[in-house]
């Protein structure tokens, strides 16, 4: 297996005929080896596939075919192995993730997920949602940083429900821990209270470690970006979050040229639909990310635009579109897959290294959108309606015209 750098930060700024989808109706699979069109490929990498539900298969089967012929021209080959989780897992196997699915998961380079959960699952006991899958499959990679890009597209910025002048020039990274604070602190519970009522609690709490390490990560990723950081909690009010920026001022020490500045999360809620073009750089806890980050992708008019990166210190990285399943237009054909196709950029941007395959795929999305070719949720008049399908093949198309500038 090639060797992973997950976390490699050190990077600039953000920047084959059509292969058939594979069922995911099977826990093991063979391997599908893709030749690359280099007679001679100088890197070789695994990939784990991760369909998922609802339109998950239809947007990795675009993704896929993009990352293939991405990195082909780029003398890279790729050997993918596809494998249940979320609720086709539940369905396959009676779990979300099933043991054989997180050990092929751990051997690779890196793993592309779909999207995972849809109405037939709503009412497992929580152990048996496809969601927990999910939190299973972060915790098993080890993977704790998650980042979000949030980038308003000029061909896009009348999607957006802002106003074109507050949403015109938005480019904001979040910087999410994903492994600690309320999602998985404890004790949590249900329980009776002194009076004899019932009670449900959770617990908010964050080691050391934890914030150092999600504050390096940020404190990276902005030094490569503007320069500005800023670190949103709620220390006005909870211990966890006084803690929290007592260790992300002392991390700062490390990065004299990054801007540091402190925001209570629900100042930064508000601030992000005032006035978005004031924030580059934002870290903060699993929770506040969480929500942060879903208000930060609606400015750019489409949830199915935007991707994401888990990243952990070693091993592979987990890379996914923001938007859920979508289980009312599974299999319909409308998904929009440019959110999936551009987290298989970041998957050859922080998973693996490859920046110019990573920029053969941003280029080569930007090209399809300034050509016209749209998804439902992106179409405005003048544009060119297109499906899931229709859009994947434009971007391959682009893919194989563009040749990006030197890095």
């Amino acid at each position: 297996m090639a060797t992973s750098t997950c976390l490699q930060l050190n990077t600039k700024s953000f920047r084959l005929p059509l292969l058939q989808p594979n069922s995911a109706s099977r826990v093991s699979v063979k391997p599908s080896r893709i030749r690359c069109s280099a007679a001679s490929p100088s890197k070789r990498y695994t990939i784990t596939l991760l369909p998922g539900d609802g339109i998950g298969p239809e947007v990795i089967y675009v993704a896929k075919n993009v990352l293939n012929l991405a990195a082909s021209l780029e003398g890279i080959e790729f050997t993918f192995q596809e494998m249940p989780m979320g609720g086709a897992a539940l369905d396959l196997t009676g779990v979300p993730l099933p043991e054989e699915t997180l050990s092929v998961a751990k051997q690779s380079d890196a793993v592309l997920l779909g999207a995972i959960g849809g109405y037939k699952w709503d009412k497992n006991e929580k152990h048996l949602k496809p969601e927990t899958g999910l939190l299973q499959l972060r915790e098993g990679l080890k993977v704790f940083a998650n980042l979000r890009p949030a980038t308003v597209l000029p061909q896009l910025v009348d999607a957006s429900t802002l106003k074109k002048e507050v949403a015109e020039g938005v480019d904001v990274m979040v910087v999410r821990e994903l492994t600690g604070g309320i999602y998985f602190g404890k004790p949590r519970g249900f329980g009776t209270n002194e009076n004899g009522e019932e009670i449900g609690f959770n617990t908010e709490v964050y080691a050391g470690y934890e914030i150092d390490r999600i504050a390096r990560v940020a404190f990276e990723t902005a030094r490569k970006r503007q320069g500005k950081l800023c670190s949103v909690d709620k220390a006005n009010v909870l211990e966890a979050s006084m803690f929290w920026r007592k260790r992300v001022i002392t991390i700062a020490s490390e990065f004299p040229d990054v801007e540091l500045t402190h925001m209570y999360v629900d100042n930064a809620a508000m601030q992000l639909v005032r006035n978005p073009k004031q924030f580059d750089t934002i870290v903060t806890n699993n929770i506040f990310g969480d929500i942060l980050s879903d208000e930060a992708s609606m400015i750019t008019g489409s949830i199915g635009m935007l991707p994401s990166a888990s990243l952990g210190e070693s091993g592979p990285g987990l890379f996914e579109p923001i938007h859920g399943s979508a289980p009312d237009i599974a299999g319909e054909d409308k998904a929009n897959p440019l959110a999936t196709v551009l987290s298989a950029a970041m998957l050859l941007k922080y998973g693996l290294g490859e920046e110019a395959a990573a920029k053969r795929i941003e280029a080569a999305v930007l090209d399809t959108l300034n050509r016209g070719f749209r998804t439902g949720d992106i179409y405005s008049s003048g544009t060119k309606l297109v499906g899931c399908k229709e859009m994947g093949e434009e971007v391959l198309k682009s893919v194989d015209i563009q040749v990006p500038a030197p890095v």
